[in-house]
């Protein structure tokens, strides 16, 4: 099985969700905090950088929700600048498998790349993909 370094929100539900669905099918977790990791912005962008500029963003983010930012009208630049200053803005969870970076949840995505066993656990909080390659972030 996969050695995940999974990079979460602490406290959210659905992470914790996620990393249950990870353990159970075998996998070895290295959790760290999304929020106060110290992201540089080429270590972000070995996750984000073959995603559309829009799905780099947390739909379920307050500043996302309440139409203060709009993802789908920002630049690659100015995003990346929005998600180096608030990391609440990072779509999560952000996993890494030796040199290969997965952004979100897509189950079918996750079980196609590493396995899984179970079913049913979604993106983000219960309140609310792809695949690029990356160098492993510093510790």
């Amino acid at each position: 099985m996969a050695k995940v370094i999974f990079y979460e929100k602490p406290g959210c539900g659905g992470n914790a969700r996620q990393k249950k669905t990870l353990s159970d099918s075998g996998h070895q977790l290295e959790v760290r905090d999304l929020l106060s990791f110290p992201w540089s912005g080429a270590q972000l962008l070995t996750f984000l950088a073959r995603l559309p500029v829009a799905e780099w963003f947390n739909r379920s983010a307050p500043l996302v929700k309440s139409g203060e930012i709009v993802p789908e009208s920002l630049s690659a630049s100015k995003a990346l600048e929005l998600l180096l200053e608030n990391h609440l803005l990072i779509r999560r969870p952000l996993m890494q498998v030796g040199d290969e970076c997965m952004v979100g949840w897509d189950e079918a995505k996750v079980a196609a790349w590493i396995g899984l066993q179970g079913a049913g656990v979604g993106e983000g909080c219960p309140k609310h993909e792809s695949a690029p390659r990356c160098e492993p972030p510093a510790a």
